[in-house]
């Protein structure tokens, strides 16, 4: 796609200063593009600063994983990272090192089935079930280390159907206690084919009907197929750099995403594919116009196009549309400091809402 020029959208005035409502910085959506100016290289290792699990209802262990800053920033919001499909909380390696730099403590997790997170059964391989179990997490360990701190969630794909999912069953919280929600690279759902790889709705359909099912086969071969990686790890890499990025990345960055996905299970791939094409939250999203809210969109997304971010956008009041320009689906990982300026803008501008 050849990049473009978006000119800001306002309809409407903006709420300015502090006498202005507290739930809602911008009545008008905003949308723009944002152009990297650099990549991004370095040390991909993270050792977060504290360790912790929780256990769920239906007893699966949730890897929970704190990073604290040097020198905290005073009544500063905990930034609570989701991360999305077959990835993890690992995926999050620069945005966990520029917050808390920034002086922003960080709480990240491992969804079931992914990560050191431990496996799901099939019932609970849903996304409101992970929408649960984003509120234990926050309630378990959140409330231990920040009783009463106020919140801000980023989401990532499967991590921003999951917030979706929570807004929807747990609306009480936002504004309250959650000040701001960042939704990258991700969808509402209601497409019909989301699960479709880029290639449209009858790739979705052939994967919603055997895709579990295939999956499923295929992870009784787990041990034997982990192996063939190593033989065709070059076919891997095309498969890794298309699907997840849009611009020119080093093989350091595609083999660690590669590693980060063929981590997860094809048990867990199949269990939840099945989710993704009942997920619909377009009518839900309203909520989250209680409290500033950024969408973040890659221009060049295979997994969730353009018009998934921009269905968003419009459904919340307020929100700001960031589109990336020559970015994939990984664009966290991508176009990691354009990222991390952007959600920390986010928590800048929900901590002065708030306040």
């Amino acid at each position: 796609m050849t990049k473009r020029t978006v000119a800001g959208l306002a309809a409407g005035a903006a709420v300015a200063g502090g006498a202005a409502a507290v739930h809602t910085v911008r009545q008008a959506r905003r949308e723009r593009i944002a152009v990297s100016r650099r990549a991004l290289t370095g040390n991909l290792e993270h050792t977060p600063d504290r360790e912790t699990a929780v256990r769920t209802d239906d007893g699966v262990t949730l890897h929970v994983e704190i990073d604290e800053p040097e020198q905290a920033r005073a009544d500063a919001p905990v930034v609570v990272l989701v991360h999305g499909f077959t990835v993890s909380s690992r995926a999050w390696v620069f945005q966990r090192r520029a917050l808390t730099e920034a002086g922003y403590r960080v709480v990240s997790y491992d969804h079931r089935g992914h990560g050191r997170s431990g496996h799901s059964s099939m019932e609970g391989a849903t996304i409101e079930q992970l929408a649960r179990d984003l509120r234990l997490v926050l309630d378990e360990v959140v409330d231990q280390i920040a009783p009463g701190a106020p919140l801000v969630l980023v989401g990532h794909s499967m991590g921003g159907m999951t917030l979706m999912a929570f807004g929807d069953l747990f609306p009480e919280l936002i504004a309250s206690r959650i000040v701001g929600v960042c939704f990258m690279a991700t969808s509402a759902g209601g497409e019909g084919h989301l699960i479709s790889l880029g290639y449209g709705a009858l790739v979705g359909r052939l994967i919603e009907r055997y895709g579990p099912g295939a999956l499923d086969g295929l992870s009784r071969q787990e041990r034997l197929l982990r192996s063939l990686r190593r033989v065709g790890r070059d076919l891997e890499d095309y498969f890794v750099e298309h699907y997840s990025f849009a611009s020119p990345v080093s093989q350091t960055l595609v083999r660690f995403t590669g590693d980060l996905a063929f981590e997860t299970s094809f048990l867990t791939i199949g269990a939840f594919i099945a989710t993704f094409n009942e997920h619909d939250r377009r009518d839900a999203l309203k909520v989250w116009g209680a409290v500033p809210s950024v969408v973040i969109t890659a221009h060049d997304d295979r997994l969730t196009p353009l018009q998934h971010g921009r269905r968003i956008a419009d459904s919340i009041p307020g929100s700001e549309h960031v589109i990336v320009a020559d970015a994939g689906h990984m664009v966290m990982l991508e176009h990691p400091e354009l990222v991390s300026r952007e959600i920390l803008e986010l928590i800048d501008l929900a901590t002065r809402s708030a306040g």
